[in-house]
């Protein structure tokens, strides 16, 4: 009597496109709620995975994505005196824009399916918020090959060769940013690179507030640069990072949702207004500290970087300390370096580099803590 068995589907494993699993199942799973449960063991019960978070992260990025767009329209405008009208700015800024997106999620998933497709895994969802990252982080005119080129130095070696998303100790975005940042420095600094220009044009000359940094009050307000137009961010700058009050609105979106942590944000704007006091103190910069909160890419990589759960420090107490530290560092570097002044990036890398030992320190100490306690008893 012949056995009754049932074919694997087309795309399962052992069906005939069986070697195509992973790719299926990660687009399937992204439109549909996935049917696979825990059917033994202990586990937890939430309504929010990986999936879940990574999406509520992006519609918090959507805010500064969409000023940001306008922002680069209307800089160009500033610049030439053209496109006249909020919605002439907003498209010919997409338009400039949406390369930047098509390049970092090309490329990026590219290399996340096809090490999935290798693995025998499934595809996880943690470049759905590294690839919206990186293009809000950049120049809008850098060369789009040179973004491929650090989008697949950033996945391939910040984090396939680590384990994949979970188990990257620096963040993929800020990786990317800074292989562009030392491998072409010239597309990636000055005072040419943070307004766009049509092709065939002359690169448009355009100092962001950092510029001044080592200048002083006063060559900043020369510049055009008050604490409202940064807070607002019609300045030039990277992409996503000019507007304090988009990336507000998408700080109370993962603050409401419990993805992110207050805690880093919080200790964050702490260390950078104390460094920042202390340097007004010494006669470092004339600049207020409560400046240093609306240059640069500070509020940006406060909310969407420094608090990222994988490569920043786990422990409660351990974020304080990050926090504070990223803070700190990153107003340290504009003081001393006035060849980069931002410090953000340079700051939250090094900080992710140490969030495992702050980690240790913390556990290890309160370890002892009790081991004390319980030999007074």
């Amino acid at each position: 009597m012949e056995e009754n068995t049932v074919k694997p589907g087309l795309f399962e494993k052992g069906g005939k496109f069986g070697w195509l699993h992973s790719t299926v199942d990660a687009f399937d799973t992204f439109l549909r709620v996935p049917a696979t449960v825990t059917a033994k063991g202990s586990h937890v019960r939430d309504a929010i995975d990986i999936k879940r978070v990574m999406i509520i992260v992006v519609l918090a990025l959507v805010p500064a994505a969409l000023f940001g767009m306008w922002n680069v329209g209307y800089q160009h405008d500033l610049a030439v005196g053209d496109l006249p009208g909020f919605w002439n700015q907003f498209w010919w800024g997409f338009l400039k824009v949406l390369p930047l997106f098509l390049v970092s999620y090309i490329v990026g998933l590219a290399i996340e399916f096809a090490g999935a497709q290798i693995k025998g895994e499934e595809v996880n969802e943690g470049y759905l918020v590294s690839g919206f990252l990186i293009p809000l982080i950049v120049p809008v005119d850098v060369p789009l090959w040179m973004l491929a080129v650090a989008v697949a130095f950033a996945v391939i070696f910040g984090k396939e060769v680590f384990g994949g998303t979970g188990m990257n100790f620096l963040n993929p975005a800020l990786l990317a940013r800074a292989f562009l940042f030392f491998s072409y420095p010239s597309k990636m600094s000055g005072s040419e690179v943070w307004i766009a220009h049509r092709c065939g044009a002359d690169a448009i000359s355009g100092a962001t507030p950092l510029t001044f940094m080592g200048d002083g009050m006063n060559a900043l307000g020369a510049g055009g640069y008050t604490f409202w137009n940064m807070f607002a961010g019609t300045i030039p700058g990277s992409v996503g990072e000019t507007s304090v009050i988009a990336i507000l609105i998408g700080a109370f979106i993962i603050l409401w949702t419990g993805v992110a942590s207050w805690k880093v944000m919080v200790s964050s704007v702490a260390g950078a207004l104390l460094v920042g006091w202390i340097g007004n103190l010494c006669g470092i910069t004339d600049i207020p500290a409560y400046y240093q909160l609306v240059m640069g890419g500070f509020a940006f990589g406060t909310v969407f970087m420094a608090t990222d759960p994988v490569t920043s420090a786990q422990t409660e107490t351990g974020k304080w300390i990050y926090g504070f530290l990223v803070g700190a560092l990153c107003i340290t570097v504009r003081f001393f370096n006035p060849g980069y002044a931002e410090g953000m990036m340079l700051a939250i890398l090094l900080m992710n580099t140490f969030a495992p030992l702050i980690d240790h320190c913390v556990t290890s100490s309160a370890a002892k803590r009790r081991a004390k306690k319980v030999s007074i008893v």
